[in-house]
C-alpha cells in the first residue's frame, strides 16, 4: 500500500483508545498462545512467537501476562483456538477482511454477522474480496527508526519489496514467506519493530465520504470490541479533511 496513507487509521484507532487496553491484551495474550502452540514455546525457535512477543511488548502488556500466555501453550491449558477468516462489504462498497482467533466457531460468526449487518455492511463468501487484496508480510516501525531515506536502504538491503513512509511511521511490505527473515534482518539497523504480522494490501483503494467514513469507522470499532476478532483489513481511502471532520 506504498503511498496509502490512510491504512494506519484502523490500528491508530485502536491503538489510541486507552479503554480498549484491556481488549486489547486479551487479543494479544491470545496470539501468542496460538503462535506458541504452532511451534516451539520458545520465541527464539519461534517467528510467530518471537514476533507476537515484540508486539506485545511494544503495546505494553506485561512480562507475566507474557510467559503465562506461552506457558499455558506449554502445558496445553486453556481453549484450543482456530483462525478464522470472514469477508464482506461496508459502508460505501468497502471490502473488508475480518481475522479472528476462537475457541467457539458458531459464536464468532454469529457476532460478526450481527455487527457487520447492523452497521451498514454485508458478509460474503470466502474469498468474495481477497482476491482484491494481496497477502504480503508487514512490518511496522515508528519515525524514530529513522528518517524514510535509512529506513528505505534498510529494507531495501534487507529483501523488503516496498516501503511506504509517512508521518505515521514507516512501513515495509515483504513477500508473505520472507516476512521473518526480513523482520530479522531489520533488526541490527533498526531496532525492533512496532509489528511483524502478515498482512492484506489491497490492490485499489476506495474513497469514502464523511456520512459513510462515520458508518465505517463505527462498524469497524463494534468488530474491534469483540473478543474473538483481531485484525481488521480493508480497501477504504478517508481523505484527511473527513477524519478532521470525524475527529
Amino acid at each position: 500500500m506504498a503511498g496509502h496513507s490512510k491504512f494506519k487509521n484502523i490500528m491508530h484507532r485502536k491503538g489510541a483508545q486507552d479503554k480498549k487496553r484491556s481488549a486489547l491484551f486479551s487479543k494479544l495474550s491470545r496470539e501468542i498462545t496460538v503462535a506458541a502452540r504452532m511451534g516451539l514455546p520458545d520465541p527464539a525457535m519461534n517467528a510467530r512467537l518471537r514476533q507476537a512477543v515484540i508486539t506485545a511488548r511494544k503495546e505494553g502488556l506485561p512480562k507475566d501476562n507474557i510467559e503465562r500466555s506461552i506457558n499455558k501453550a506449554a502445558g496445553g491449558d486453556g481453549a484450543n483456538y482456530e483462525e478464522i477468516r470472514y469477508e464482506g462489504f461496508g459502508p460505501g462498497g468497502v471490502a473488508l477482511i475480518i481475522e479472528a482467533l476462537t475457541d467457539n466457531r458458531n459464536r464468532t460468526a454469529t457476532n460478526v454477522r450481527t455487527i457487520v449487518s447492523k452497521n451498514g455492511g454485508n458478509l460474503g463468501a470466502g474469498g468474495s474480496v481477497s482476491h482484491g487484496f494481496d497477502r504480503l508480510g508487514l512490518i511496522n516501525y515508528g519515525l524514530a527508526a529513522g528518517d524514510a531515506e535509512k529506513v528505505f536502504e534498510a529494507a531495501l538491503e534487507a529483501g523488503a519489496d516496498d516501503v511506504s513512509s509517512s508521518e505515521d511511521g514507516h512501513e515495509i511490505w515483504t513477500a508473505q514467506d520472507a516476512l521473518h527473515e526480513v523482520a530479522k534482518a531489520l533488526e541490527p539497523v533498526l531496532g525492533e519493530p512496532d509489528g511483524a504480522k502478515l498482512a492484506w494490501r489491497p490492490q485499489t483503494q476506495v474513497t469514502v465520504g464523511e456520512d459513510d467514513a462515520a458508518k465505517l469507522l463505527k462498524l469497524i470499532d463494534a468488530l474491534d470490541d469483540d473478543d474473538d476478532v483481531q485484525t481488521v483489513w480493508g480497501n477504504y481511502d478517508v481523505p484527511e479533511e473527513v477524519m478532521a471532520k470525524l475527529g
